[in-house]
């Protein structure tokens, strides 16, 4: 299974959260060394135990991949050129070189997006929050990232604009579509939230931020306050 579910009480939030594991199957073998899957290229470096805090403090139902980005990127359209990568961050990923890419879609992205499109048609929630995390820096060219965190929509902005109002105003140092674009990188909110009609937001921490249980205790406390601001805005 590519999916873990908690369950919550709230009917009105949705939280996801797709690149929660660094896990691969047994009968996988990417080709690469284990310390890999640690890095940002391997999961989202604090994003399950903030999903998870957060989950607990709403009481809100969250959905978490548990299959490593590097297997497959279930943030990604079937037909993405990156969704098996053969390489990230300049890490060469060898057995994704001759992977079967329907039976791993079969396998992991397709029950992925199933259970997300159930549990959306079955409680219609009035908010979806994706959570993430990015590095401060990328090994391969990167320059330092600045924001503490950052808010990534497509085309609706009904939930981003005050939430990027939110967090700045809370002091925090926020990017707007930023450190990458939402309008490129947002395929799992654009299938399940934007096409049908209901308001999101990807939230992405710096994952030196939440890499230690005070950072997670710290963020899920912004973020609880944030979802409850968003729901009063949204309302």
């Amino acid at each position: 299974m590519s999916a873990e579910w908690i369950e919550g009480s709230a009917r009105d939030l949705l939280l996801l959260c797709d690149h929660a594991s660094n896990a691969v199957p047994a009968d996988i073998d990417l080709g690469i060394a284990p310390a890999l899957l640690d890095l940002h290229i391997g999961v989202d470096i604090g994003a399950a135990p903030v999903t998870r805090s957060l989950a607990a403090a709403l009481d809100a139902p969250a959905i978490l991949a548990t299959v490593s980005r590097l297997v497959i990127d279930l943030h990604r359209e079937p037909d993405h050129p990156g969704l098996i990568p053969r390489h990230s961050d300049g890490h060469a990923i060898p057995g994704n070189e001759t992977a079967d890419r329907a039976a791993r879609i079969a396998r992991f992205h397709a029950p992925y997006h199933r259970l997300l499109r159930h549990q959306i048609r079955a409680r219609r929630p009035r908010l979806i929050l994706s959570i993430h995390s990015f590095t401060p820096r990328l090994e391969q060219g990167g320059e330092d990232r600045p924001w503490e965190v950052g808010v990534l929509y497509n085309r609706d902005t009904r939930a981003a604009r005050p939430a990027v109002a939110f967090l700045r105003d809370s002091g925090l140092v926020t990017g707007d579509n930023a450190p990458y674009s939402g309008r490129l990188l947002n395929a799992t909110l654009n299938r399940h939230a934007e096409a049908n009609g209901i308001p999101s937001v990807a939230i992405e921490i710096r994952n030196d931020l939440i890499r230690e249980p005070a950072g997670v205790a710290r963020w899920t406390r912004i973020l609880a306050d944030l979802a409850k601001n968003l729901r009063n805005s949204l309302a």
